[in-house]
């Protein structure tokens, strides 16, 4: 069975494309999400994770939590509107840090579960996962799990594991 790299940033989010791609992959999740604020929001997320994926039985590695370099990254992007410039940057930079390690590790494949928002703009994940996947020799999944009433289905699963919902992706720009 090949094996993928599943960036991802929640609880939520993950439900659904861990339940489509254990079909079949062997899959492993990846917590890399230095946008996260604040801290204590970053742990919130990063423990409820945990506790899903071990009721669920699969494997998670998480990343470092560098703010530093994130912000940075976006620095003149910050009055940007959600969904704009400093969105495309932040994708990047989690994605290439997923595709990195994905190659590192020797993952068949990666992918992120961020196409399961109604927020996110799936083909836009998708043009820099391929991107990414050229540079690092990594298959890349193309995903876009809110099709096929993925997000709905997400948020009933949430409520079975009785899961933390956020209610702002992540960032601190988001969150004003």
């Amino acid at each position: 069975m090949k094996t993928v790299l599943l960036h991802t940033c929640c609880g939520p989010c993950v439900t659904v494309p861990l339940e489509r791609l254990q079909e079949t992959f062997q899959v492993t999740c990846y917590f890399y999400n230095p946008n996260i604020h604040p801290k204590s929001e970053y742990q919130q997320r990063l423990d409820e994770l945990k506790r899903l994926l071990k009721q669920l039985r699969a494997e998670l590695i998480v990343d470092e939590y560098d703010p530093k370099n994130w912000f940075a990254a976006v620095k003149g992007l910050e009055h940007e509107p959600e969904g704009g410039k400093r969105c495309e940057v932040c994708f990047r930079f989690r994605l290439e840090r997923t595709a990195k390690i994905a190659a590192e590790k020797q993952f068949d494949a990666f992918t992120t579960v961020m196409s399961i928002s109604p927020h996110k703009n799936a083909q836009l994940l998708n043009n820099i996962g391929n991107e990414l996947s050229e540079k690092y020799g990594v298959e890349y999944i193309e995903a876009n799990f809110k099709k096929k009433d993925g997000f709905k289905r997400s948020v009933e699963l949430s409520k079975k594991y009785n899961l933390y919902r956020q209610d702002y992706c992540g960032c601190i720009f988001s969150k004003r």
